[in-house]
């Protein structure tokens, strides 16, 4: 199929001179023809010519005008415009380029100069669009690349999440749910999606440093011994030396670090305060505080949801950021959110 020659707007309230193009350049060309500005803006819209070679002295509406109204249509906005003009002083040139002309050609003009320079931006047109095109076609590409990347990563970090819960049957599911309450915690905040599925990846595996635990410690009844405590509170360290060399776009491995950090300086296990803590981590904490006390545990009957919100309530600006513990609350109490 032969291919379609290029269409070109010839604007100029000049009889003589539209005829003068028209002849020169019908035999590579399509031409469409107007002879004030808005005939041109109205061709324009309706045919999107691939150029328009434009007059800038015209009766009513100016070449710099229509030239304006043409880069304000998100339509036409892209489409070159060559200035035709017998104004050749500077600062008329310098206004065409600012307004978005790609060349500018002073009359009296040699049309074997006007059929040169659409030629040369009829190219560069279509080397942009070539271009673009490929541009769209590569993003695509990396999109899909990247969705499938992630896909694998997810699948890989949820057998290491089920590696550690096959250790302990009490909290079996507890990375789960607080990988999906802290993804509700932080959509409802406005983070970004890309904030989200990092707290969805970090919320997954923000316990796996209990896999140096002992079962013995994880599933005994009854109160724990400080030494077992200090045992346990090594995890969040444990858990970021696991994490900290898998290449990912987000620092989940921080999150994970800081996940039992409190903003007063107490949590652990470097004792950081408010500002020296991520928010995707202080999101992390609040969710993981809410599902742990309000679910069963060896040394203890499972709770009720008041309890877990009274807590988080209490210590809110203390422990625990007050914009995750309202988003929180909010989601329980007046929106039915239920752990499963």
């Amino acid at each position: 199929m032969e291919k379609t020659k290029p269409l070109v707007l010839i604007v100029d309230d000049s009889r003589k001179n539209i005829d003068l193009l028209a002849l020169r350049l019908r035999k590579e060309y399509q031409l469409g023809l107007a002879q004030n500005g808005q005939e041109a803006l109205d061709y324009a819209e309706k045919q999107l010519p691939d150029l328009i070679l434009l007059d800038v002295m015209m009766p009513e509406m100016d070449g710099y005008e229509v030239c304006t109204r043409l880069k304000a249509i998100p339509q036409t906005k892209d489409i070159p415009i060559i200035f035709l003009t017998a104004m050749s002083e500077k600062e008329d040139i310098t206004r065409g380029f600012e307004l978005g002309a790609v060349d500018y050609i002073t009359k009296p003009f040699q049309t074997e100069e006007v059929k040169a320079r659409v030629r040369t931006h009829l190219s560069l047109k279509e080397m942009r669009e070539k271009l673009n095109a490929q541009n769209i076609i590569l993003e695509q590409k990396v999109k899909e690349k990247t969705s499938q990347l992630q896909e694998m990563l997810q699948a890989t970090l949820q057998t290491m999440a089920k590696t550690v819960e096959t250790r302990d049957p009490y909290t079996a599911g507890h990375q789960q749910r607080v990988a999906r309450f802290a993804c509700a915690i932080a959509g409802k905040m406005g983070l970004s999606q890309d904030q989200i599925d990092a707290i969805r990846f970090a919320g997954i595996l923000h316990d796996i440093g209990k896999i140096r635990t002992p079962v013995s410690i994880l599933n005994r009844p009854g109160k724990l011994l400080e030494v077992e405590i200090e045992i346990i509170r090594i995890h969040p360290q444990v858990g970021y030396d696991i994490l900290k060399d898998i290449p990912t776009p987000w620092p989940f491995a921080e999150f994970v670090l800081q996940h039992h950090e409190r903003l007063d300086g107490s949590g652990y296990p470097n004792g950081l305060s408010d500002r020296d803590i991520l928010p995707e981590s202080k999101i992390l904490t609040v969710a993981d505080v809410t599902e742990a006390l309000s679910s069963f545990r060896p040394y203890r009957p499972a709770p009720k949801i008041e309890a877990a919100i009274e807590e988080i309530s209490i210590n809110r600006g203390k422990y625990y950021a007050p914009d995750a513990v309202d988003a929180c609350i909010e989601l329980i109490k007046n929106e039915n959110f239920k752990f499963k």
